[in-house]
């Protein structure tokens, strides 16, 4: 046999997947990041006074991660169980009908629980997916598929902030104000998708029917071959995944990397106005080219790890170098090479994910896979409700970005400190995963 399945099966299973699973992820993130655009209008609607919104919308904004953080673990033990078309489908609906809910927002209490609720029904998408392209892909295969896979967070940015600032300039029509359009017209999509995906999605290689019968078994030989090399090694069940130390060190790097990535998402919108002055649509288009960049970096990043089978020096590396975007961006007064800094900062952010995850997915294996890839990405994403938290908090004290950025670059580089005290050897084709 092959030391990993052929190219043209796997590149054939990247086309039928990726397009589908990467639109969904590119409607996940817009309805959970177009809080940031929203941000610009709400204080009113909120009916709070400007020296504490920040704290407000930042504890707001980072509600929707205690929703996830409860229920991500259930969520990816039910996928694990019923399968991956049934399961990332019910996620997809509810959570497009939440985020539609959302324009119903009339007060501080009305957003903290409708926030609360839209992490709740988007729990176990991310790690779901994750835990189903360890269905397909063998492990030296999966930073690169996991970056591009995690790249429709970064094209989410591109596409979606342009849009999202055109979006609210639809203010008054039909009655609505345009942060209420916002909302709607960004959850009805994964509503829709959630059908798509219902008829379209095969729960595993055996399910496709698409792939031959030579294919299937050509994937499914190699998948189980890895699995029982693992199985020689060590015996995996689900209480494994939360008493190994190695996956509590994984959730407190991803922590981090959330705390610095969420706490710059949820305000870049703001910052970008602060120091522009410019229109939402103009902030809309400013906002994509960080993400832009992030795309072209990550996809670069994750190719070369899968290529060199290094995991941890990458997920390091890109991690300092994010965490000296952030203090560049906090140094600099001219709003250009600030921008510059910010830039540097979210690429770094993002090109950790493949490399990370690539990680994460060699660890465990069957049933503890599925629990310890939603306790990492649950209690990593916990992250997700400091960052913007601290930035409001801090922003209201201070009334600066200045200890906010530094805040965040001092979170990626505790991130990048700690990646390398991972003992992990590299993962090449063929051999079992370190």
């Amino acid at each position: 046999m092959n030391d990993s399945p052929d190219r043209a099966v796997l590149s054939k299973v990247t086309w039928r997947l990726l397009p589908l699973l990467f639109v969904c992820y590119i409607i996940a993130y817009i309805d959970r990041i177009n809080v940031g655009f929203a941000k610009l209008h709400l204080r009113e609607v909120l009916g709070v006074n400007e020296d504490v919104f920040g704290s407000v919308y930042g504890f707001g904004a980072g509600l929707f991660f205690i929703g996830y953080f409860l229920f991500e673990v259930p969520s990816n033990l039910i996928l694990h169980r019923v399968g991956a078309r049934l399961w990332i489908a019910r996620i997809m609906i509810v959570w497009g009908l939440v985020s539609m809910a959302m324009m119903f927002i009339n007060s501080t209490t009305v957003f903290y629980v409708m926030r609360f609720l839209l992490g709740a029904a988007e729990a176990g998408f991310f790690p779901g997916v994750i835990l189903y392209l360890t269905y397909w892909y063998p492990a030296a295969e999966r930073a690169r598929i996991v970056a591009l896979f995690a790249t429709g967070g970064v094209i989410a940015g591109i596409v979606g902030s342009p849009i999202s600032g055109a979006i609210l300039g639809l203010n008054g029509m039909g009655g609505l104000a345009g942060w209420q359009w916002l909302f709607l017209l960004e959850g009805i999509p994964a509503v829709l998708l959630g059908f798509v995906v219902f008829m379209v999605l095969p729960d595993r290689p055996q399910k496709a029917k698409w792939l031959s019968e030579a294919e299937k078994t050509e994937i499914q030989s190699r998948l189980d071959a890895e699995a029982a090399q693992m199985a020689g090694i060590r015996n995996h069940q689900l209480k494994d995944a939360f008493t190994s130390g190695r996956v509590w060190l994984l959730c407190l790097l991803y922590f981090l990397m959330n705390v610095g990535g969420y706490g710059y998402e949820m305000w870049l919108p703001s910052i970008i106005k602060g120091f522009s002055g410019k229109s939402d649509a103009v902030v809309g288009l400013i906002n994509a080219i960080p993400y832009g960049i992030a795309a072209i970096v990550m996809l670069v990043v994750g190719h070369h790890s899968d290529r060199t089978g290094e995991r941890r020096w990458h997920v390091a590396v890109s991690a300092i170098a994010s965490a000296a975007g952030f203090a560049l961006s906090a140094y600099f007064q001219n709003p250009y090479l600030a921008m510059g800094g910010l830039i540097l900062a979210f690429a770094g952010i993002k090109s950790t994910l493949g490399p990370f995850w690539a990680l994460g997915t060699t660890l465990l294996s069957g049933t503890a896979a599925a629990g310890g890839i939603a306790l990492i990405n649950s209690v990593g994403n916990l992250g997700g409700f400091v960052g913007p938290t601290l930035v409001g908090i801090i922003k209201d004290q201070t009334g600066s970005n200045v200890i906010a950025l530094l805040s965040l670059g001092l979170a990626l580089l505790a991130m990048g400190v700690l990646a390398l005290t991972l003992r992990t050897g590299p993962v090449k084709p063929g051999s079992p995963p370190q």
